[in-house]
Protein backbone atom coordinates (compact mmCIF):
# COMPACT_ATOMS: atom_id res chain seq x y z
CA UNK A 1 0.00 0.00 0.00
CA UNK A 2 2.69 2.38 0.98
CA UNK A 3 4.32 1.92 -2.76
CA UNK A 4 1.05 2.41 -4.26
CA UNK A 5 0.37 5.79 -2.41
CA UNK A 6 3.94 6.83 -3.32
CA UNK A 7 3.96 5.95 -6.87
CA UNK A 8 0.08 7.55 -6.93
CA UNK A 9 1.75 10.62 -5.14
CA UNK A 10 4.53 10.78 -8.20
CA UNK A 11 2.22 10.23 -11.03
CA UNK A 12 0.54 13.11 -9.67
CA UNK A 13 3.47 15.15 -9.34
CA UNK A 14 4.73 14.43 -12.84
CA UNK A 15 1.22 14.41 -14.97
CA UNK A 16 -0.22 17.73 -13.03
CA UNK A 17 2.25 20.91 -14.72
CA UNK A 18 0.28 20.04 -18.15
CA UNK A 19 -3.11 20.21 -16.90
CA UNK A 20 -2.11 23.08 -15.42
CA UNK A 21 0.17 24.91 -18.28
CA UNK A 22 -0.85 27.24 -21.02
CA UNK A 23 -2.05 24.58 -22.91
CA UNK A 24 -4.64 23.20 -20.02
CA UNK A 25 -7.41 23.69 -21.59
CA UNK A 26 -6.82 22.13 -24.50
CA UNK A 27 -5.47 19.36 -22.42
CA UNK A 28 -8.29 19.22 -20.00
CA UNK A 29 -11.19 18.98 -22.77
CA UNK A 30 -9.63 15.96 -24.95
CA UNK A 31 -8.94 13.93 -21.98
CA UNK A 32 -12.88 15.07 -20.95
CA UNK A 33 -13.72 13.50 -23.99
CA UNK A 34 -11.26 10.90 -24.35
CA UNK A 35 -13.24 9.42 -20.35
CA UNK A 36 -16.77 10.65 -21.89
CA UNK A 37 -15.74 8.61 -25.32
CA UNK A 38 -15.02 5.67 -22.57
CA UNK A 39 -18.00 5.82 -20.48
CA UNK A 40 -20.47 5.78 -23.87
CA UNK A 41 -17.94 2.18 -24.70
CA UNK A 42 -19.22 0.90 -21.61
CA UNK A 43 -22.62 2.38 -22.29
CA UNK A 44 -22.85 0.21 -25.20
CA UNK A 45 -21.73 -2.86 -23.45
CA UNK A 46 -24.40 -2.81 -20.89
CA UNK A 47 -26.78 -2.82 -23.84
CA UNK A 48 -24.73 -5.64 -25.42
CA UNK A 49 -25.43 -7.25 -22.57
CA UNK A 50 -29.30 -6.78 -22.07
CA UNK A 51 -29.49 -7.76 -26.05
CA UNK A 52 -27.39 -11.28 -25.41
CA UNK A 53 -30.67 -12.12 -23.38
CA UNK A 54 -33.05 -11.51 -26.17
CA UNK A 55 -31.55 -12.54 -28.91
CA UNK A 56 -30.55 -16.35 -27.24
CA UNK A 57 -33.88 -16.59 -25.87
CA UNK A 58 -35.18 -16.04 -29.67
CA UNK A 59 -32.84 -18.21 -30.47
CA UNK A 60 -34.12 -20.57 -28.15
CA UNK A 61 -37.60 -20.19 -29.36
CA UNK A 62 -37.06 -20.00 -33.10
CA UNK A 63 -38.93 -16.71 -33.06
CA UNK A 64 -37.60 -14.94 -36.40
CA UNK A 65 -38.99 -11.44 -36.40
CA UNK A 66 -37.34 -11.07 -32.92
CA UNK A 67 -34.20 -12.72 -34.04
CA UNK A 68 -34.02 -9.88 -37.25
CA UNK A 69 -34.91 -7.04 -35.08
CA UNK A 70 -32.28 -7.80 -32.49
CA UNK A 71 -29.69 -8.39 -35.25
CA UNK A 72 -30.60 -4.72 -36.40
CA UNK A 73 -30.40 -2.99 -32.97
CA UNK A 74 -27.00 -4.81 -32.50
CA UNK A 75 -25.54 -3.54 -36.45
CA UNK A 76 -26.89 -0.30 -35.03
CA UNK A 77 -25.16 -0.63 -31.73
CA UNK A 78 -21.82 -1.94 -33.28
CA UNK A 79 -21.50 0.78 -35.72
CA UNK A 80 -21.81 3.54 -32.60
CA UNK A 81 -19.04 1.52 -31.21
CA UNK A 82 -16.87 1.95 -33.97
CA UNK A 83 -17.11 5.59 -34.33
CA UNK A 84 -16.56 5.68 -30.86
CA UNK A 85 -13.78 3.79 -31.18
CA UNK A 86 -12.07 5.65 -33.38
CA UNK A 87 -12.33 9.00 -32.09
CA UNK A 88 -11.25 7.80 -28.84
CA UNK A 89 -8.01 6.41 -30.75
CA UNK A 90 -7.69 9.79 -32.70
CA UNK A 91 -8.38 12.07 -29.68
CA UNK A 92 -6.58 9.59 -27.57
CA UNK A 93 -2.99 9.97 -29.87
CA UNK A 94 -3.81 14.02 -30.14
CA UNK A 95 -3.75 14.57 -26.31
CA UNK A 96 -0.57 12.49 -26.02
CA UNK A 97 1.23 14.66 -28.50
CA UNK A 98 -0.06 18.00 -27.14
CA UNK A 99 1.19 16.34 -23.36
CA UNK A 100 4.45 15.19 -24.92
CA UNK A 101 5.38 18.41 -26.42
CA UNK A 102 4.56 20.10 -23.44
CA UNK A 103 7.01 17.79 -20.96
CA UNK A 104 9.88 17.51 -23.74
CA UNK A 105 10.02 21.81 -24.30
CA UNK A 106 9.80 21.33 -20.11
CA UNK A 107 12.70 18.71 -19.36
CA UNK A 108 14.53 20.31 -22.21
CA UNK A 109 14.52 23.45 -20.67
CA UNK A 110 15.09 22.36 -17.17
CA UNK A 111 18.31 20.16 -18.54
CA UNK A 112 19.92 22.76 -20.90
CA UNK A 113 18.95 26.19 -18.66
CA UNK A 114 22.05 27.96 -17.41
CA UNK A 115 24.91 25.04 -18.41
CA UNK A 116 22.96 22.63 -16.00
CA UNK A 117 23.36 19.50 -18.56
CA UNK A 118 27.05 19.88 -17.91
CA UNK A 119 27.01 20.51 -14.28
CA UNK A 120 24.91 17.06 -13.88
CA UNK A 121 27.60 15.49 -15.89
CA UNK A 122 29.93 16.93 -13.31
CA UNK A 123 28.30 15.40 -10.73
CA UNK A 124 28.60 11.85 -11.81
CA UNK A 125 24.73 12.49 -14.33
CA UNK A 126 23.27 10.16 -11.87
CA UNK A 127 20.43 10.29 -14.60
CA UNK A 128 22.14 8.25 -16.98
CA UNK A 129 21.32 9.15 -20.97
CA UNK A 130 19.13 11.92 -20.26
CA UNK A 131 18.37 11.97 -24.08
CA UNK A 132 16.59 8.42 -24.11
CA UNK A 133 14.61 9.73 -21.17
CA UNK A 134 13.30 12.83 -22.64
CA UNK A 135 12.92 10.79 -25.87
CA UNK A 136 11.74 7.38 -25.24
CA UNK A 137 10.53 7.80 -21.37
CA UNK A 138 8.52 10.45 -21.62
CA UNK A 139 6.84 9.06 -24.83
CA UNK A 140 6.22 5.81 -22.76
CA UNK A 141 4.74 8.04 -19.82
CA UNK A 142 2.28 9.69 -21.86
CA UNK A 143 1.55 6.24 -23.36
CA UNK A 144 0.94 3.80 -20.15
CA UNK A 145 -0.68 6.85 -18.71
CA UNK A 146 -3.56 7.11 -20.77
CA UNK A 147 -3.60 3.57 -21.63
CA UNK A 148 -4.13 2.82 -18.13
CA UNK A 149 -5.45 5.31 -16.52
CA UNK A 150 -8.52 5.11 -19.22
CA UNK A 151 -8.18 1.53 -19.15
CA UNK A 152 -8.87 1.78 -15.10
CA UNK A 153 -11.33 3.89 -15.16
CA UNK A 154 -13.19 1.21 -17.97
CA UNK A 155 -12.91 -1.47 -15.06
CA UNK A 156 -14.64 0.74 -12.28
CA UNK A 157 -16.96 1.95 -14.25
CA UNK A 158 -17.69 -1.68 -15.71
CA UNK A 159 -17.75 -2.79 -12.56
CA UNK A 160 -20.32 -0.60 -11.22
CA UNK A 161 -22.30 -1.37 -14.31
CA UNK A 162 -22.51 -5.34 -14.23
CA UNK A 163 -22.15 -5.68 -10.51
CA UNK A 164 -26.09 -4.46 -10.44
CA UNK A 165 -27.05 -6.85 -13.51
CA UNK A 166 -25.12 -9.72 -11.67
CA UNK A 167 -26.42 -9.30 -8.48
CA UNK A 168 -30.53 -9.37 -9.79
CA UNK A 169 -29.05 -12.52 -12.01
CA UNK A 170 -28.19 -14.04 -8.99
CA UNK A 171 -31.38 -14.18 -7.87
CA UNK A 172 -32.94 -15.54 -10.92
CA UNK A 173 -30.21 -17.90 -11.31
CA UNK A 174 -29.64 -19.36 -7.39
CA UNK A 175 -26.52 -21.21 -6.64
CA UNK A 176 -27.50 -24.92 -6.89
CA UNK A 177 -25.10 -27.75 -5.46
CA UNK A 178 -26.13 -31.34 -5.24
CA UNK A 179 -29.25 -30.94 -6.62
CA UNK A 180 -30.30 -27.95 -3.60
CA UNK A 181 -30.44 -24.36 -4.17
CA UNK A 182 -28.67 -22.08 -1.79
CA UNK A 183 -29.85 -18.87 -0.75
CA UNK A 184 -26.58 -16.70 -1.21
CA UNK A 185 -27.63 -12.99 -2.13
CA UNK A 186 -25.20 -11.67 -4.79
CA UNK A 187 -23.55 -15.11 -5.39
CA UNK A 188 -22.22 -14.23 -9.27
CA UNK A 189 -20.24 -11.30 -7.71
CA UNK A 190 -18.89 -12.86 -4.63
CA UNK A 191 -17.81 -15.78 -6.91
CA UNK A 192 -16.11 -13.13 -9.69
CA UNK A 193 -14.78 -11.08 -6.80
CA UNK A 194 -12.69 -13.87 -4.83
CA UNK A 195 -11.55 -15.41 -8.24
CA UNK A 196 -10.17 -12.05 -9.56
CA UNK A 197 -8.47 -11.48 -6.19
CA UNK A 198 -6.88 -14.78 -6.23
CA UNK A 199 -5.72 -14.14 -9.59
CA UNK A 200 -4.61 -10.73 -8.60
CA UNK A 201 -2.61 -11.92 -5.80
CA UNK A 202 -0.86 -14.32 -8.00
CA UNK A 203 0.16 -12.50 -10.74
CA UNK A 204 1.85 -10.17 -8.38
CA UNK A 205 3.84 -12.63 -6.48
CA UNK A 206 5.64 -13.28 -9.79
CA UNK A 207 5.43 -10.48 -12.04
CA UNK A 208 6.74 -7.67 -9.25
CA UNK A 209 10.29 -8.39 -10.14
CA UNK A 210 9.39 -6.96 -13.93
CA UNK A 211 9.57 -3.17 -12.57
CA UNK A 212 12.93 -4.03 -11.79
CA UNK A 213 14.21 -5.77 -14.80
CA UNK A 214 11.95 -3.35 -16.89
CA UNK A 215 14.18 -0.36 -15.24
CA UNK A 216 17.79 -2.03 -16.02
CA UNK A 217 16.61 -2.92 -19.61
CA UNK A 218 16.11 0.74 -20.35
CA UNK A 219 19.11 1.84 -19.24
CA UNK A 220 21.12 -1.01 -20.59
CA UNK A 221 19.45 -0.45 -24.26
CA UNK A 222 20.21 3.53 -23.58
CA UNK A 223 23.55 3.04 -22.72
CA UNK A 224 24.45 0.20 -25.67
CA UNK A 225 23.00 3.14 -28.16
CA UNK A 226 25.06 5.51 -26.76
CA UNK A 227 28.04 3.69 -27.33
CA UNK A 228 27.41 3.04 -30.98
CA UNK A 229 26.66 6.57 -31.15
CA UNK A 230 30.34 7.58 -29.42
CA UNK A 231 31.99 4.63 -32.14
CA UNK A 232 29.96 6.49 -35.45
CA UNK A 233 31.26 9.78 -33.81
CA UNK A 234 34.80 8.91 -33.15
CA UNK A 235 35.28 6.28 -36.22
CA UNK A 236 38.27 8.54 -37.41
CA UNK A 237 40.64 8.17 -34.46
CA UNK A 238 39.18 4.35 -33.89
CA UNK A 239 40.01 3.58 -37.33
CA UNK A 240 43.67 5.20 -37.68
CA UNK A 241 44.38 3.68 -33.92
CA UNK A 242 43.08 -0.08 -35.68
CA UNK A 243 40.81 0.15 -32.26
CA UNK A 244 37.97 -1.98 -34.02
CA UNK A 245 38.74 -4.83 -32.32
CA UNK A 246 38.72 -3.32 -28.50
CA UNK A 247 35.51 -1.42 -29.86
CA UNK A 248 33.38 -5.11 -30.42
CA UNK A 249 34.71 -6.31 -27.56
CA UNK A 250 33.97 -3.17 -25.83
CA UNK A 251 30.48 -3.04 -27.18
CA UNK A 252 29.75 -7.09 -27.13
CA UNK A 253 30.50 -6.39 -23.35
CA UNK A 254 27.92 -3.32 -22.90
CA UNK A 255 25.65 -5.52 -24.91
CA UNK A 256 25.67 -8.98 -22.81
CA UNK A 257 24.41 -6.81 -19.95
CA UNK A 258 21.06 -6.39 -22.56
CA UNK A 259 21.13 -10.00 -22.90
CA UNK A 260 21.43 -11.19 -19.79
CA UNK A 261 18.86 -8.47 -18.51
CA UNK A 262 16.60 -9.90 -21.30
CA UNK A 263 16.97 -13.38 -20.77
CA UNK A 264 16.25 -12.90 -16.79
CA UNK A 265 13.34 -11.00 -18.46
CA UNK A 266 11.98 -14.10 -20.29
CA UNK A 267 12.10 -16.15 -17.57
CA UNK A 268 10.06 -14.11 -15.37
CA UNK A 269 7.86 -13.46 -18.34
CA UNK A 270 7.48 -16.86 -19.10
CA UNK A 271 6.30 -17.44 -15.62
CA UNK A 272 3.94 -14.65 -15.42
CA UNK A 273 2.53 -15.74 -19.12
CA UNK A 274 1.91 -19.35 -17.89
CA UNK A 275 -0.56 -17.98 -15.31
CA UNK A 276 -2.12 -15.30 -16.49
CA UNK A 277 -2.71 -17.53 -20.12
CA UNK A 278 -4.26 -20.19 -17.91
CA UNK A 279 -6.49 -17.61 -15.48
CA UNK A 280 -7.92 -15.65 -18.61
CA UNK A 281 -8.35 -18.96 -20.27
CA UNK A 282 -10.31 -20.38 -17.05
CA UNK A 283 -12.25 -17.55 -17.04
CA UNK A 284 -14.04 -17.88 -19.71
CA UNK A 285 -15.68 -20.93 -18.84
CA UNK A 286 -15.96 -20.37 -15.13
CA UNK A 287 -19.36 -18.38 -15.04
CA UNK A 288 -20.98 -21.45 -16.79
CA UNK A 289 -19.65 -24.21 -14.40
CA UNK A 290 -21.06 -21.97 -11.64
CA UNK A 291 -24.39 -20.77 -13.19
CA UNK A 292 -25.05 -24.67 -15.56
CA UNK A 293 -26.45 -25.90 -12.54
CA UNK A 294 -29.69 -23.27 -12.62
CA UNK A 295 -29.87 -23.55 -16.53
CA UNK A 296 -29.98 -27.31 -16.62
CA UNK A 297 -32.66 -27.70 -13.83
CA UNK A 298 -34.44 -25.03 -15.98
CA UNK A 299 -34.40 -22.02 -13.93
CA UNK A 300 -33.20 -20.13 -16.87
CA UNK A 301 -33.27 -19.77 -20.03
CA UNK A 302 -30.21 -19.97 -23.21
CA UNK A 303 -30.94 -16.19 -23.20
CA UNK A 304 -30.24 -15.70 -19.04
CA UNK A 305 -27.61 -18.08 -19.40
CA UNK A 306 -25.75 -16.02 -21.91
CA UNK A 307 -26.36 -13.02 -20.33
CA UNK A 308 -25.26 -14.26 -16.77
CA UNK A 309 -21.87 -15.30 -18.77
CA UNK A 310 -21.15 -11.71 -20.16
CA UNK A 311 -22.20 -10.21 -17.08
CA UNK A 312 -20.07 -12.24 -15.13
CA UNK A 313 -16.91 -11.87 -17.78
CA UNK A 314 -17.32 -8.09 -17.90
CA UNK A 315 -17.14 -8.16 -13.73
CA UNK A 316 -14.59 -10.87 -13.89
CA UNK A 317 -12.63 -8.67 -16.14
CA UNK A 318 -13.20 -5.45 -14.69
CA UNK A 319 -11.59 -6.60 -11.15
CA UNK A 320 -8.84 -8.54 -13.25
CA UNK A 321 -7.45 -5.63 -14.70
CA UNK A 322 -4.05 -5.42 -13.05
CA UNK A 323 -3.87 -9.30 -13.96
CA UNK A 324 -4.15 -8.47 -17.61
CA UNK A 325 -2.31 -5.31 -17.50
CA UNK A 326 0.67 -6.36 -15.46
CA UNK A 327 2.73 -6.15 -17.75
CA UNK A 328 2.11 -2.69 -18.94
CA UNK A 329 2.00 -1.45 -15.10
CA UNK A 330 5.62 -3.10 -14.21
CA UNK A 331 6.94 -1.32 -17.37
CA UNK A 332 4.94 1.79 -16.66
CA UNK A 333 5.93 1.84 -12.84
CA UNK A 334 9.88 1.53 -14.34
CA UNK A 335 9.04 4.64 -16.41
CA UNK A 336 7.91 6.69 -13.79
CA UNK A 337 11.04 5.73 -11.33
CA UNK A 338 13.38 7.04 -14.17
CA UNK A 339 11.69 9.97 -15.40
CA UNK A 340 11.54 11.06 -11.65
CA UNK A 341 15.34 9.99 -10.99
CA UNK A 342 15.98 12.50 -13.95
CA UNK A 343 13.95 15.25 -12.33
CA UNK A 344 16.15 15.02 -9.45
CA UNK A 345 19.25 14.73 -11.41
CA UNK A 346 17.97 18.04 -12.62
CA UNK A 347 16.93 19.76 -9.51
CA UNK A 348 20.72 18.36 -8.20
CA UNK A 349 22.61 20.54 -11.13
CA UNK A 350 20.59 23.63 -10.02
CA UNK A 351 20.71 23.09 -6.02
CA UNK A 352 24.81 22.79 -6.50
CA UNK A 353 24.62 26.19 -8.67
CA UNK A 354 22.27 27.89 -6.20
CA UNK A 355 24.61 26.98 -3.33
CA UNK A 356 25.34 30.17 -1.31
CA UNK A 357 29.31 28.32 -0.70
CA UNK A 358 29.58 28.24 -4.90
CA UNK A 359 31.10 30.10 -7.35
CA UNK A 360 29.07 32.71 -7.81
CA UNK A 361 29.20 34.87 -10.86
CA UNK A 362 27.77 38.51 -10.79
CA UNK A 363 27.62 41.50 -13.18
CA UNK A 364 27.88 45.22 -11.40
CA UNK A 365 26.65 48.40 -13.49
CA UNK A 366 30.10 50.08 -12.17
CA UNK A 367 32.38 46.86 -13.27
CA UNK A 368 34.97 48.12 -15.84
CA UNK A 369 36.30 44.45 -16.41
CA UNK A 370 36.20 41.46 -15.04
CA UNK A 371 37.41 40.92 -11.57
CA UNK A 372 38.06 37.80 -9.50
CA UNK A 373 38.20 37.69 -5.67
CA UNK A 374 39.05 35.66 -3.55
CA UNK A 375 38.12 32.84 -6.03
CA UNK A 376 38.98 28.98 -4.69
CA UNK A 377 38.89 26.91 -7.66
CA UNK A 378 37.47 22.87 -6.43
CA UNK A 379 36.53 19.78 -8.05
CA UNK A 380 33.69 18.30 -7.59
CA UNK A 381 35.15 15.47 -4.84
CA UNK A 382 36.21 18.91 -2.71
CA UNK A 383 39.24 18.37 -3.68
CA UNK A 384 41.81 21.92 -4.25
CA UNK A 385 42.50 22.92 -7.72
CA UNK A 386 43.29 27.03 -7.59
CA UNK A 387 43.07 30.10 -6.06
CA UNK A 388 42.97 33.12 -7.45
CA UNK A 389 42.38 36.64 -5.71
CA UNK A 390 42.24 40.45 -6.83
CA UNK A 391 43.13 39.61 -10.69
CA UNK A 392 40.96 41.69 -13.23
CA UNK A 393 40.65 41.86 -17.02
CA UNK A 394 39.75 45.15 -18.19
CA UNK A 395 38.61 46.13 -21.70
CA UNK A 396 41.03 45.87 -24.56
CA UNK A 397 43.21 43.73 -22.25
CA UNK A 398 44.87 40.99 -23.87
CA UNK A 399 46.26 38.44 -21.46
CA UNK A 400 48.36 35.60 -21.74
CA UNK A 401 47.40 32.66 -18.85
CA UNK A 402 50.10 30.04 -18.61
CA UNK A 403 50.54 27.19 -16.19
CA UNK A 404 50.88 23.78 -16.36
CA UNK A 405 48.62 21.28 -17.98
CA UNK A 406 46.05 20.11 -15.56
CA UNK A 407 46.51 23.19 -13.04
CA UNK A 408 43.56 24.50 -13.48
CA UNK A 409 43.42 27.01 -16.65
CA UNK A 410 40.81 25.32 -18.36
CA UNK A 411 38.37 25.34 -15.34
CA UNK A 412 39.20 29.11 -14.26
CA UNK A 413 37.76 29.78 -17.69
CA UNK A 414 34.86 27.38 -17.02
CA UNK A 415 34.54 29.39 -13.94
CA UNK A 416 34.52 33.04 -15.48
CA UNK A 417 31.89 31.48 -17.89
CA UNK A 418 29.52 30.56 -14.88
CA UNK A 419 29.53 26.86 -15.84
CA UNK A 420 31.94 25.31 -12.91
CA UNK A 421 30.08 26.13 -9.89
CA UNK A 422 32.52 23.84 -7.19
CA UNK A 423 34.24 26.08 -5.30
CA UNK A 424 33.77 29.41 -3.36
CA UNK A 425 34.86 33.47 -4.61
CA UNK A 426 32.93 35.39 -6.69
CA UNK A 427 33.73 36.68 -10.56
CA UNK A 428 31.84 39.84 -11.50
CA UNK A 429 31.11 40.90 -14.71
CA UNK A 430 30.28 44.32 -16.40
CA UNK A 431 26.57 44.15 -16.78
CA UNK A 432 25.58 43.52 -20.56
CA UNK A 433 28.80 42.39 -21.16
CA UNK A 434 28.93 39.51 -23.91
CA UNK A 435 31.75 36.90 -23.33
CA UNK A 436 32.65 34.11 -25.58
CA UNK A 437 34.71 31.02 -24.76
CA UNK A 438 36.13 29.27 -27.44
CA UNK A 439 37.26 25.62 -26.49
CA UNK A 440 40.41 23.76 -28.19
CA UNK A 441 37.80 21.83 -30.09
CA UNK A 442 34.82 23.99 -31.47
CA UNK A 443 31.27 22.94 -31.23
CA UNK A 444 29.72 22.94 -35.13
CA UNK A 445 26.08 21.59 -35.09
CA UNK A 446 24.66 19.66 -37.15
CA UNK A 447 23.00 21.90 -40.33
CA UNK A 448 23.86 24.23 -42.71
CA UNK A 449 27.74 26.03 -42.69
CA UNK A 450 25.82 29.45 -42.07
CA UNK A 451 23.87 28.23 -39.10
CA UNK A 452 27.19 26.50 -37.66
CA UNK A 453 29.19 29.47 -37.86
CA UNK A 454 26.77 32.14 -36.55
CA UNK A 455 25.56 29.55 -33.22
CA UNK A 456 24.57 30.27 -30.72
CA UNK A 457 23.19 33.32 -32.66
CA UNK A 458 20.38 32.35 -35.26
CA UNK A 459 21.60 32.04 -39.05
CA UNK A 460 19.41 35.06 -39.50
CA UNK A 461 21.32 37.53 -37.48
CA UNK A 462 24.10 37.56 -39.94
CA UNK A 463 23.92 37.90 -43.58
CA UNK A 464 25.57 35.83 -46.16
CA UNK A 465 27.56 38.34 -47.11
CA UNK A 466 29.09 38.61 -43.60
CA UNK A 467 29.92 34.95 -43.10
CA UNK A 468 31.33 34.99 -46.24
CA UNK A 469 33.81 37.54 -45.59
CA UNK A 470 34.25 36.02 -42.23
CA UNK A 471 35.14 32.67 -43.45
CA UNK A 472 37.80 34.15 -45.52
CA UNK A 473 39.54 36.33 -43.30
CA UNK A 474 40.33 33.34 -41.11
CA UNK A 475 41.91 31.25 -44.25
CA UNK A 476 38.81 28.77 -45.78
CA UNK A 477 37.65 30.53 -48.92
CA UNK A 478 37.15 27.37 -50.53
CA UNK A 479 33.87 27.17 -48.20
CA UNK A 480 32.41 30.40 -48.86
CA UNK A 481 30.16 28.72 -51.48
CA UNK A 482 28.85 26.03 -49.21
CA UNK A 483 26.88 28.04 -46.75
CA UNK A 484 23.80 26.74 -47.14
CA UNK A 485 25.32 22.81 -47.48
CA UNK A 486 24.20 20.79 -44.62
CA UNK A 487 26.71 18.20 -43.02
CA UNK A 488 27.93 17.46 -40.49
CA UNK A 489 31.00 19.62 -40.16
CA UNK A 490 33.16 18.49 -37.55
CA UNK A 491 33.61 15.30 -39.11
CA UNK A 492 34.07 16.78 -42.64
CA UNK A 493 36.29 19.60 -41.65
CA UNK A 494 40.13 18.83 -39.59
CA UNK A 495 40.63 20.14 -36.51
CA UNK A 496 42.71 23.22 -37.55
CA UNK A 497 39.32 24.11 -40.20
CA UNK A 498 37.42 23.70 -37.25
CA UNK A 499 39.50 26.21 -35.11
CA UNK A 500 39.77 28.53 -38.18
CA UNK A 501 35.86 28.58 -38.06
CA UNK A 502 35.63 28.99 -34.67
CA UNK A 503 37.60 32.21 -35.06
CA UNK A 504 35.54 33.10 -37.94
CA UNK A 505 32.47 32.75 -35.10
CA UNK A 506 34.30 35.42 -32.91
CA UNK A 507 34.25 37.62 -35.53
CA UNK A 508 30.89 37.58 -36.04
CA UNK A 509 29.45 37.58 -32.81
CA UNK A 510 32.51 40.42 -31.42
CA UNK A 511 32.41 39.49 -27.64
CA UNK A 512 33.12 42.17 -24.96
CA UNK A 513 35.60 39.44 -23.56
CA UNK A 514 36.94 36.98 -26.13
CA UNK A 515 38.45 33.58 -23.91
CA UNK A 516 41.01 31.23 -26.60
CA UNK A 517 41.39 27.69 -24.30
CA UNK A 518 43.80 26.63 -27.22
CA UNK A 519 41.58 27.47 -29.72
CA UNK A 520 44.47 27.35 -32.23
CA UNK A 521 46.73 25.05 -30.66
CA UNK A 522 45.66 22.61 -33.66
CA UNK A 523 47.45 25.39 -36.61
CA UNK A 524 50.72 26.39 -37.24
CA UNK A 525 52.86 29.33 -35.88
CA UNK A 526 52.75 31.43 -38.77
CA UNK A 527 48.81 30.51 -38.80
CA UNK A 528 48.22 31.46 -35.44
CA UNK A 529 49.69 34.42 -35.44
CA UNK A 530 47.95 35.07 -38.75
CA UNK A 531 44.65 35.02 -36.76
CA UNK A 532 45.94 36.71 -33.56
CA UNK A 533 46.80 39.98 -35.84
CA UNK A 534 43.17 39.14 -37.30
CA UNK A 535 41.28 39.44 -33.69
CA UNK A 536 43.34 42.45 -33.12
CA UNK A 537 41.82 44.18 -36.37
CA UNK A 538 38.49 43.11 -36.68
CA UNK A 539 37.73 42.92 -32.58
CA UNK A 540 39.82 46.19 -31.27
CA UNK A 541 37.41 46.58 -28.47
CA UNK A 542 37.71 43.02 -27.29
CA UNK A 543 39.59 41.84 -24.35
CA UNK A 544 41.20 38.76 -25.14
CA UNK A 545 42.37 36.14 -22.85
CA UNK A 546 44.17 32.94 -23.96
CA UNK A 547 45.45 30.13 -22.65
CA UNK A 548 48.66 28.83 -24.53
CA UNK A 549 52.04 26.79 -24.39
CA UNK A 550 53.92 28.73 -27.50
CA UNK A 551 55.99 31.15 -26.54
CA UNK A 552 55.50 33.26 -29.91
CA UNK A 553 52.11 33.71 -28.29
CA UNK A 554 53.42 36.38 -26.42
CA UNK A 555 54.17 39.02 -28.93
CA UNK A 556 50.30 39.24 -29.08
CA UNK A 557 49.54 40.04 -25.17
CA UNK A 558 50.33 42.81 -22.74
CA UNK A 559 49.94 40.83 -19.16
CA UNK A 560 50.61 37.26 -18.39
CA UNK A 561 48.69 35.50 -15.48
CA UNK A 562 50.99 32.43 -14.57
CA UNK A 563 49.23 29.62 -12.52
CA UNK A 564 52.43 28.52 -9.72
CA UNK A 565 52.40 26.12 -7.37
CA UNK A 566 52.94 26.45 -3.83
CA UNK A 567 53.37 23.42 -2.15
CA UNK A 568 49.78 21.42 -2.47
CA UNK A 569 47.83 24.41 -3.44
CA UNK A 570 47.99 26.26 -6.74
CA UNK A 571 47.61 30.21 -7.26
CA UNK A 572 46.98 32.78 -10.04
CA UNK A 573 49.26 35.06 -10.21
CA UNK A 574 50.38 37.90 -12.88
CA UNK A 575 54.70 38.07 -13.62
CA UNK A 576 56.27 39.95 -16.44
CA UNK A 577 55.88 38.56 -19.95
CA UNK A 578 58.13 36.94 -21.93
CA UNK A 579 59.06 38.38 -24.94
Amino acid sequence: MTRLLSTLALLWRLSVPYFRSEDRWAGRGLLAAVIAIELGIVAISVLINQWNARFYNALQEKNWDTFVSELLYFCALAAIFIVLAVYQLYLNQWLQIRWRRFMTNRYLTQWLDGGNHYRMQLLGDAADNPDQRISDDIQLFVDRTLSIGVGLLSSVVTLGSFVVILWSLSNEAPLRLFGVDMAIPGYLVWSALIYAVFGTWITHLIGRPLIGLNFNQQRYEADFRFNLVRVRENAEQIALLRGETAERNRLLERFSFVVANWLAMMSRQKKLTSFTAGYNQFSNVFPFIVVSPAYFAGAIQLGGLMQTSSAFGSVQGALSFFVSSYRQLAEWRSVIERIDGFEAAVAGGHRIADDPQAIKVTTGDGAAGVSIDNLDLRLPNGQSLLDANGVAIRPHDHVLVNGPSGSGKSTLFRAIAGIWPFGSGTVTLPANAHVMVLPQRPYLPIGTLHAAIAYPALPEAFDAARVRDAIAAVGLPALTERLGEEAHWSRMLSLGEQQRLGIARALLNAPDFLFLDEATASLDEPAEATLYKLIGERLPETAVISIGHRSTLAAFHQRRLEVTRDGKSAQLRETAIAR
